[in-house]
């Protein structure tokens, strides 16, 4: 059955002045997150190393969702999706929280020395195979690597942002083309700088480990974060009275779609890492999932399997669940939660080898960037409609039906 004709111009769309209200909100949040962190590690011995390790974490994390946002946005493009229209400047407004990123990701410099043990010269002098790697771990060149990283991907997500928002007072069909020709470079620019990010800021933890699908795997977490924070974003938009009518139960339906196929994806990458490692059995690489059987942190393995697969699996695996706000929108939740915690997994274990540590410091700091996304998303917002309404494709998107 066909959907009735939706007119986008009676569909409210503009946060107006929630915008603002937003955005002071979280930059508040945001204060009071980093605040009470920052105090918690000028308390105590060894706060200070705690504090950058959580720092890492959530950094992680929420660069994780801005890098899926962008991912999502790119992929659009790139396959001249129609469907997603809707859905798709909600992703901008994530992946334009990059910038704000860049700037955060300033403190990490502080503590370079706290989280890497290849960053002192006297442990590269008494470690030959620190020294062997040397040439591409070493402070000024993971300097240099992320400004290139942070400066690309806020590029990126600054482009195609623009240019759709300028297509939305011109509905000038050029706009999508350029959007489209660039979006095959972008993908490429955007696949090899996430792919050594993820060696630089996690791998790199333990520089005598090295797993060559580590990128990949932090970039299956990142379809995973953001496709269940975009669930949540579409559901918190049309409770607060906006596009109540343009987001249908079918965008719901491709969005839950999307998140089975990602979190069935991380899976197979997850196990494959783990796989490959416990079947060639060489001491250099099995001691990074040692360390993550011991202490505690095998339990977490555990719950990654049933939390992070296993249940979404299940809870997904039907059509009506993907189609049904009420039973989406928590499976949503629950995912990006164990999102977080696969983090956890690939962080904790290096502050705290012998036992499971979680810290007040580890929730603080989620919730400064918590604040801080919310703030720089809103901003976004404060004079854009949250709709591409000058894409060509709308109309197709407004009344897209699922087979």
């Amino acid at each position: 059955m066909d959907h009735a004709p939706i007119d986008i111009a009676r569909e409210n769309r503009f946060l107006g002045p929630r915008a603002a209200l937003l955005q002071r909100r979280g930059i508040v949040v945001a204060v009071v997150g980093f605040a009470a962190a920052a105090a918690l590690a000028a308390v105590g011995h060894g706060a200070g190393r705690d504090f950058f390790f959580a720092y890492l974490l959530n950094y992680a994390f929420a660069l994780s969702l801005a890098l899926g946002a962008l991912f999502f946005v790119v992929l659009q493009h790139l396959t001249r999706a129609g469907w997603s229209v809707v859905v798709r400047r909600l992703a901008e407004g994530v992946a334009a929280t990059l910038p704000v990123l860049a700037v955060l990701f300033l403190p990490l410099l502080a503590g370079l020395h706290d989280l890497y043990h290849w960053s002192h010269a006297e442990a590269v002098a008494a470690d030959p195979l620190l020294a062997h790697k040397a040439p591409y771990l070493n402070v000024p060149f993971f300097v240099v690597r992320w400004a290139v990283y942070l400066v690309s991907w806020s590029l990126l997500a600054r482009f195609f942002l623009a240019r759709s928002t300028a297509q939305d007072a011109t509905g000038d069909v050029a706009e999508t083309h350029a959007m489209q020709r660039r979006a095959a470079p972008a993908m490429l620019l955007f696949a090899v700088t996430v792919t050594f990010a993820a060696f630089d800021l996690l791998m790199s933890l333990d520089a005598h480990w090295f797993s060559t699908i580590f990128g990949v795997y932090f970039f299956a977490g990142s379809l995973v974060g953001f496709v269940a924070l975009l669930v949540v974003i579409a559901f918190a938009v049309q409770r607060g009275g906006f596009l109540t009518h343009a987001i249908t139960r079918e965008h719901y339906h491709d969005l839950g779609k999307l998140l089975f196929a990602f979190v069935v994806f991380w899976a197979y990458i997850a196990f494959s890492q783990y796989m490959l490692i416990w079947y060639a059995n060489l001491p250099e690489e099995t001691g990074w999932f040692l360390r993550r059987q011991n202490g505690g942190w095998g339990w977490v393995g555990v719950t990654l399997i049933f939390g992070h697969f296993l249940l979404p699996f299940l809870a997904l695996l039907s059509r009506p669940p993907k189609r049904r706000k009420r039973l989406l929108v928590p499976v949503a939740v629950w995912v990006l939660a164990m999102h977080w915690v696969d983090l956890l997994f690939v962080v904790g274990p290096e502050r705290s080898p012998d036992r499971f540590l979680l810290l007040a410091t580890d929730v603080l700091v989620l919730v400064g960037f918590a604040g801080a996304m919310t703030a720089a998303f809103a901003h976004t917002f404060a004079r854009r409609s949250l709709v591409a309404e000058g894409d060509p494709r709308l109309n197709e998107s407004l009344t897209f039906e699922n087979a």
